[in-house]
């Protein structure tokens, strides 16, 4: 009996062997006093908030010429920092723009009023739910935040996003908002097909129900903040302020000069774009070849 049992186990140990590749690790409680930021991490048919390592080194005054949007998204974020009511916002518009810039910068800003920031790719979304769950009852406060948000014509997630945003039991808590950034206002495509069967009922127009459907979902954002791209004097500013702000941070004496505006310049059109992004790239690239030389 004793060798059956004893045989027993050790299949059971083998067993447990084979399974436990296939089992999800346990995850320890992330400790948000010192955790600012997580990303949803897909495993398996589950997942779990990663913790992330962050720098807190851009600031509100490092995006250059969006006052505008700045000031609309740092009242929102100051009112939902506070516990005051706040809406859920979609930052909309030209790639480069300084969208993603801003809300990192809002949690650098209010990391030390208990602002936290969780990542979650937009092809993540159906476990929004999930996210959300396990952000309830924390005394910290949430930024939800997908990066490039849009969806094709068929996926379905978006009404996930719909019912969590608004309309259902499911809703967001009061300590997590989401914030979304695209490159179109309209997440979802709208076609022309849509429109083909429009209905005149009592003299009033009726668009057909697919494109009511499709448009309901920006209408969720309580908050859209429109980015633009950038003239050419915009640009050039926001490349003297990132030759400034490199430049001190190394060190380096330099002084802006029609040569130097003229190479910004070309530099833009080599790369067809005119945003933030590329005049950052440009800063990046000029004072690491004048430190190198």
């Amino acid at each position: 009996m004793d060798s059956d049992i004893k045989q027993l186990l050790k299949r059971l140990d083998g067993l447990v062997d084979r399974l436990e590749p296939w089992l999800p690790a346990v995850r320890e409680p992330i400790d948000w006093g010192s955790v600012v930021a997580a990303r949803w991490q897909r495993e398996s048919r589950s997942g779990y908030l990663l913790p992330l390592r962050v720098d807190l080194d851009l600031s509100l005054d490092d995006l250059v010429g969006v006052d505008r949007q700045r000031a609309l998204l740092l009242g929102n974020t100051r009112q939902f920092v506070a516990g005051l009511p706040a809406n859920h916002a979609l930052l909309w518009g030209a790639r480069g723009t300084g969208k993603s810039s801003l809300v990192r910068a809002l949690l650098a800003a209010h990391a030390g009023q208990g602002l936290r920031l969780i990542e979650i790719e937009r092809d993540h979304l159906a476990d929004l739910p999930r996210v959300i769950d396990a952000l309830q009852g924390c005394d910290q406060r949430f930024i939800v935040f997908c990066d490039d948000l849009s969806f094709e014509a068929g996926e379905g997630d978006y009404r996930v996003l719909k019912s969590v945003l608004d309309g259902s039991l499911e809703r967001a808590p009061d300590n997590v908002l989401l914030y979304a950034t695209s490159n179109r206002r309209h997440l979802v495509p709208e076609k022309q097909s849509d429109n083909e069967h429009w209905q005149m009922v009592d003299g009033e127009l009726h668009p057909n129900e697919a494109v009511e459907d499709k448009i309901a979902l920006s209408d969720r954002f309580g908050l859209w903040v429109s980015f633009y791209p950038f003239s050419q004097d915009h640009y050039l500013d926001v490349v003297r302020h990132w030759l400034q702000r490199l430049a001190a941070d190394a060190g380096l004496s330099w002084s802006w000069s029609e040569g130097l505006e003229k190479e910004a310049i070309r530099f833009a059109t080599s790369r067809g774009n005119r945003n933030g992004r590329c005049a950052y790239q440009f800063a990046r690239q000029w004072v690491g070849s004048q430190l190198l030389g």
